[in-house]
């Protein structure tokens, strides 16, 4: 009998993960996905399961992997701070291969047949997942007063997360990175200031004003009374 064919498990994931990568769920092809890996089908199949199996642990690696700057925003001690780390990391993400641009937890399947439905949702609940996390560290800084308390920390997170996405778009449709920084530069040209900001910002102007005239007192060098006496 001939010997079983062994392979680095680990190796052929990460090469399917760039497969998908590139060209989504439903545009990988089984002939795509065993030829990056460098085995059969049969053997792909039975380290990982079916096709959908395989994207499940190639999205699990991605997360791993690629997107641990959005755990690192977190910890951040402004939300500006928090939406500028995860924008330009996005953006650096986003164009660092060539072969491969764009995000992808975008380039999944943003439509699909019937059959990709349950891996389209798997997408929708790991965005909705993040957007949650990020509504709630932007829920934290309103009530530490690094948000002003008019703002809206679910509003603010869904910003951040289509303005992520949005770009992830146009890198895969050739945008360059420093368009995309521009991008992430007008985006947080909008974000609301603090309100330990407003006052300082306040006090500034209040400061730069000149102080206004006053009467001077007779004490004062100068001073002539109204009556003409000295």
């Amino acid at each position: 009998m001939g010997r079983r064919r062994t392979f680095d498990v680990e190796k052929a994931l990460d090469a399917v993960l760039c497969v998908f990568w590139r060209k989504g769920y439903e545009g990988a092809s089984y002939t795509d996905l065993t030829e990056a890996a460098g085995v059969e089908r049969p053997a792909l199949y039975a380290a990982f399961g079916n096709k959908e199996a395989l994207f499940r642990r190639a999205l699990d690696r991605y997360h791993e992997r690629y997107l641990g700057y959005i755990p690192e925003a977190l910890e951040l001690p402004t939300a500006r701070e928090v939406a500028a780390h995860i924008l330009y990391n996005a953006i650096d993400l986003n164009t660092r291969y060539p072969g491969h641009t764009g995000c992808l937890a975008i380039n999944g399947v943003l439509a699909g047949t019937d059959d990709a439905e349950p891996v389209r949702q798997a997408l929708i609940d790991a965005r909705a997942a993040g957007e949650a996390q990020l509504r709630e560290r932007f829920e934290r800084a309103r009530a530490e007063g690094d948000l002003p308390a008019a703002a809206r920390p679910d509003v603010l997170a869904a910003f951040v997360m289509a303005v992520m996405h949005g770009m992830a778009v146009q890198a895969k449709a050739g945008f360059s990175r420093d368009k995309l920084e521009a991008v992430a530069e007008q985006a947080l040209a909008t974000w609301p200031a603090s309100s330990a900001t407003c006052a300082e910002r306040a006090f500034r102007m209040a400061a730069s004003r000149p102080a206004p005239d006053r009467p001077r007192r007779a004490a004062e060098p100068g001073y002539r009374s109204q009556s003409g006496g000295s």
